[in-house]
C-alpha cells in the first residue's frame, strides 16, 4: 500500500472518529441541574473519597446547594413543600431504637404507607437530608411516608443496614394502624443506597414469607458492584457522585463481606414473584445502568416494571423539585406507580 493511500485511510478514519461523540459529550446537565452543581461547587466540598467517614459526614451535598439557591432567590429555605403533619418517632430493632419520621398528607385516611430509606452510600446522610423527597411523595401519592434511619458503616457494616431496613418494614406492618395507615397497603422505596435497601427488603420479605410490599419504588438504586457498566465508564468523574466515591462507599460498607451477593439485588438467584416496581434513574449518573439492568432483570423474571431514565439530570436530582423541574416530573412518575400499587 502506497504512502498516499495510507494517508488517505488515516485521514478518513480521523474524520469518522471525530464525528463520533465521546462518552463525556453524550450527556450534559440541563440549565437547572447545572445551577445546582454550580451552587454545590461554591460550597467547596472536598472529594469524599479522600476523607474519613467522620469528615465525609460534614461535607455539603445537593440539599445544601438547594438551600443556597433558594436563599439567593430570596425564598424560604425551610419546608419547601408542606404536608398535613410531620412526627418524629423511634422504632425498635434488635440493637435498640432508631429514629424515624412520619409524613402524613392531607385527608382523612386510613392512608396507604410508603416505607422509605434514605441514600448516602450506607455511610453518610440521614433522614433530614431526604426530607424534601418524603414531603413530595406524601403529597403526590396521597400516602403516609415513613422515613427510617439505619445503622451506618463503617461502624456497622453490612448486613446491619439490611437488618435495620427489614426491621423497619416489619414494624410498619404491625404499627401502621396506630398512625392512620393501612397495613394492607404498604410499599417500600428509597434513593441510591436506600433503593438498594428497599429492593433487598422486598426480596427478604418474599424469602421469609412475610407480607410482601404492594410496590417497590427504586430511585437510582445500587443493585450491583460492577464498575464496568457503560454508565460507570461514561460518568466515572460525574458530580455529585462518581466511581471513586462508590468504591469508597463499598469499602466502608462491605468490609469483610466484600464480594457477597447478598448485598446486591441484581445478584439474587431468583427475582420472580416480586411486587411491581417503579425504577427511576438519572442519565448523568454512574448508577444509571444499575437501575436499568435491574429493571430488565425483573421484567425477565415476570415482574411488572415501569422504568424511566431522566435526561439532563444527575444523581440526587429527585429531591430538588424546588429548583429542578425534572424532579417534579420524576415525583409524578413515582407517585403514579405507587398509586397503582396501592389500588390493588
Amino acid at each position: 500500500m502506497c504512502e498516499f493511500t495510507v494517508r488517505l485511510l488515516i485521514g478518513a478514519l480521523a474524520v469518522v472518529f471525530a464525528a463520533q461523540p465521546t462518552l463525556a459529550q453524550q450527556a450534559k446537565p440541563n440549565e437547572e441541574m447545572q445551577a445546582v452543581l454550580d451552587a454545590l461547587a461554591k460550597l467547596d466540598p472536598e472529594p469524599l473519597e479522600t476523607l474519613t467517614h467522620e469528615e465525609a459526614r460534614k461535607q455539603p451535598g445537593p440539599p445544601a446547594a438547594l438551600k443556597a439557591i433558594l436563599a439567593l432567590d430570596g425564598k424560604s429555605t425551610e419546608l419547601p413543600e408542606t404536608v398535613s403533619a410531620v412526627k418524629d418517632i423511634a422504632f425498635p430493632t434488635a440493637v435498640g431504637n432508631l429514629p424515624a419520621r412520619i409524613y402524613t398528607p392531607k385527608g382523612d385516611g386510613p392512608f396507604p404507607v410508603l416505607v422509605y430509606f434514605h441514600g448516602g452510600g450506607w455511610v453518610i446522610a440521614n433522614i433530614d437530608a431526604y426530607d424534601a423527597s418524603c414531603r413530595a411523595l406524601a403529597n403526590a401519592a396521597k400516602c403516609i411516608v415513613v422515613s427510617f434511619e439505619y445503622r451506618h458503616a463503617p461502624e456497622n457494616p453490612f448486613p446491619a443496614a439490611v437488618d435495620d431496613a427489614f426491621a423497619a418494614y416489619q414494624w410498619t406492618l404491625q404499627s401502621a394502624e396506630t398512625w392512620n395507615g393501612d397495613p394492607k397497603r404498604i410499599a417500600v422505596g428509597g434513593e441510591s443506597a436506600g433503593g438498594n435497601l428497599a429492593a433487598i427488603t422486598t426480596l427478604r420479605a418474599r424469602d421469609t414469607n412475610v407480607q410482601p410490599p404492594v410496590h417497590q419504588l427504586l430511585i437510582y438504586p445500587v443493585t450491583n458492584d460492577d464498575f464496568e457498566t457503560a454508565s460507570y465508564k461514561q460518568h466515572a468523574n460525574a458530580k455529585p457522585l462518581n466511581k471513586n466515591m462508590m468504591r469508597w462507599f463499598f469499602g466502608h460498607y462491605l468490609q469483610a463481606n466484600a464480594g457477597t451477593a447478598l448485598a446486591f439485588p441484581l445478584k439474587a438467584r431468583d427475582l420472580s414473584q416480586l411486587p411491581p416496581a417503579t425504577i427511576i434513574t438519572a442519565d448523568i449518573d454512574p448508577l444509571r445502568d444499575d437501575g436499568k439492568l435491574y429493571a430488565a432483570a425483573l421484567e425477565k423474571a415476570g415482574v411488572n416494571v415501569q422504568y424511566k431514565n431522566f435526561e439532563g439530570v444527575t444523581h440526587e436530582f429527585f429531591g430538588l423539585g424546588a429548583v429542578v423541574s425534572t424532579s417534579k416530573e420524576a415525583v409524578r412518575f413515582a407517585a403514579e406507580g405507587l398509586r397503582t400499587g396501592f389500588a390493588k
